[in-house]
């Protein structure tokens, strides 16, 4: 290929990949959905985005290198503390039955439905072991289960993929041998693949400390260090034995997400966008290679194994992998309804395939095609299927409308209490002893002390928090937690503002709404409760009395509506107003209500100590 050509086909496949993805973000759809027919479609149409002519012999290495940084930033999003318990039990199974029943099941099926040779079955079935981060990542997003089920497919997700990797490994070598292997050399092999893979993960996880802790390199070469780190330590194990770099990066993300002392940065907006371009390259330059003519008497036969796959064989590893547990009935049926095929089972077949045909093997030429059939089958499947068997079988979680309130002051009680009593979820968190302390004589929700510590540290979404608000004191911790959390919530984080005299060491306008009005800051309204004044509700459908200050609008069902520097929302019968009164405006000591005629508004009164 000349410059130009290659030029052209580097330019065209990245504006496909990332056009792919914007479209799916407003279509509300996982982007593999856009990303392969796309690819597929540009493959059929032009040579310039096929990526064995664009990149030649270094394409195959360079996905190998491209998966373990996806599986490394997967997992950096894996807890070790919620892995407990029948949880583990769960996770276990699906990897050690799972993977052996999917193989074997998936072989066996491929034999008479697609004519394979055994060879070229065994070979597709190891394939379609993997599941992968990429495309149960997004789903689960999307769909919101509870997090036991979350975490459970979360972790089969990003773990089952380096199993896959190394099962296709070594029965390629297997295949491709003249002679049938000897008893237990598939078992040595696949020992010998772990132990390179856990060796270099624990190396790489411990020069990863050492730079992080000891260099200090800060959000940008940080980032920076671990890209390098992962993908040398990758290429290092690979070298020594095929495939063993995945496990390498897994190690060294779980290290890093779990192990004290590491300091990875936690904003990593240029990793997760090098993260998000990988995929899309990659589903993009895979489904380039499928040519619409090997796909030529494939499509009803492949749809035969999707249909196998999804009733039979995944609720049947759902059934040995979770019988015994204390899964609920829904939960269970659940994790038997989500499997879909990813990138390192795409990755694994335009691998191997290629070799399997020039080797002879028989039906081998139709191990990739039949690959890209059976990932475009079951995301599509599962894309549009999973959320509504969710709701179905009870296991979304419902639409967040908890309130993190972070601060702990005399006023904060006081307003949580006002917003709980309103209908409003409210959790509350404080770091210092005595506030804590406070906050549970107050009766509010406390969340565990770590919360914070676990968010802001390892960058773990906080769950279930439809808004944060921060109402501490300390202007700048507001400012620099509402610049940490965001994103790391299902809603928006808000907080008070700061003095406006203050000499804040973070831009006023880092992140975080500010709330209230312009003379309402944190310190303000503190020194009003001092004075007298207190939190209190009012039904939506009265009018406001002079000197009230309105704080927030609850909804019905407890959706919070705050008001900020745009202005007040607007009010609705049915809403109550939670108003900051002062003394002198006639607030009566010993009901969070005021004005209040409706019985079954009496009924949530509370009285304060």
């Amino acid at each position: 290929m000349t410059t130009n050509e290659i030029l052209l086909g580097i330019g065209l496949t990245l504006v496909l990949a990332v056009g792919s993805q914007i479209l799916a973000s407003r279509l509300r759809i996982p982007a593999i959905i856009v990303l392969l027919p796309v690819g597929f479609v540009a493959g059929a149409l032009t040579d310039d985005i096929n990526p064995n002519r664009l990149l030649g012999a270094a394409f195959q290495p360079l996905v190998g290198l491209a998966v373990a940084v996806i599986l490394y930033d997967a997992a950096l999003g894996l807890n070790l503390r919620g892995l407990t318990g029948h949880t583990r039990q769960v996770v276990v199974r699906l990897l050690a039955f799972g993977a052996a029943i999917t193989w074997l099941s998936a072989a066996l099926a491929a034999l008479p439905l697609l004519g394979l040779t055994r060879g070229a079955a065994a070979m597709l079935g190891a394939i379609l072991v993997v599941s992968g981060p990429t495309v149960v990542g997004p789903l689960l997003d999307f769909i919101r289960p509870s997090e036991r089920v979350r975490q459970i497919l979360s972790w089969e997700g990003s773990l089952i993929d380096p199993i896959g990797g190394i099962l296709g490994a070594l029965v390629f070598h297997a295949v491709i041998a003249t002679t049938p292997t000897r008893p237990g050399t598939d078992f040595v092999g696949f020992a010998a693949s772990v132990a390179v893979g856990l060796v270099g993960g624990a190396a790489g996880a411990a020069v990863l400390w050492l730079v992080l802790r000891g260099l200090r390199l800060g959000e940008v070469l940080g980032t920076a260090a671990q890209l390098a780190l992962v993908v040398a330590v990758a290429a290092g194990c690979d070298i020594v034995r095929d495939d063993t770099g995945l496990i390498a990066a897994i190690v060294m993300g779980l290290a890093a997400a779990n192990l004290a002392g590491f300091d990875i940065p936690a904003r990593r907006p240029f990793f997760d966008t090098l993260v998000e371009l990988i995929i899309g390259l990659l589903f993009v330059s895979i489904s380039a290679t499928v040519s619409p003519q090997s796909l030529n008497g494939l499509v009803l036969a492949t749809l035969g194994l999707v249909a196998v796959l999804v009733l039979l064989v995944r609720p049947l590893v759902a059934w040995v992998s979770t019988v015994g547990t204390d899964l609920r009935r829904g939960e269970r049926a659940f994790v038997g309804w989500m499997a879909p095929r990813g990138i390192v089972a795409a990755a694994t077949a335009s691998a191997f395939s290629a070799d399997l045909v020039s080797a002879g093997v028989g039906g081998a030429q139709k191990v990739l095609p039949a690959t890209f059939l059976v990932i475009v089958g079951t995301v599509t499947l599962y894309g549009l299927t999973a959320a509504p068997v969710a709701r179905r079988l009870g296991v979304v979680r419902p639409t967040g409308t908890r309130v993190l309130v972070v601060g702990g002051d005399p006023w904060v009680i006081d307003l949580g209490r006002a917003l709980r009593s309103a209908g409003a979820d409210v959790l509350v968190w404080a770091a210092p002893a005595a506030q804590r302390a406070d906050l549970r004589a107050s009766g509010l929700d406390v969340a565990p002390g770590r919360l914070m510590a676990d968010a802001v540290g390892g960058g773990a979404r906080i769950e279930e928090v439809a808004a944060v608000l921060l109402l501490t004191a300390e202007d700048d911790f507001n400012a620099l937690a509402a610049a940490v959390l965001a994103g790391l919530t299902d809603g928006p984080v808000y907080r008070v503002a700061p003095l406006a005299d203050s000499h804040p060491v973070v831009a006023p306008d880092a992140a975080g709404e500010v709330l209230f009005h312009p003379d309402l800051t944190g310190a303000e309204i503190g020194r009003r409760w001092r004075a007298g004044a207190r939190a209190v509700l009012r039904p939506g459908d009265r009018a406001i009395p002079p000197g009230r200050d309105v704080l927030f609008v609850v909804r019905p069902g407890g959706r919070l509506d705050p008001v900020t520097r745009r202005g007040t929302p607007a009010v609705e019968s049915g809403d109550a107003v939670v108003l900051l009164a002062s003394a002198s405006g006639g607030h009566r000591s010993g009901s969070a209500y005021e004005d209040l005629h409706d019985p079954a508004q009496h009924e949530h009164r509370e009285r304060r100590p």
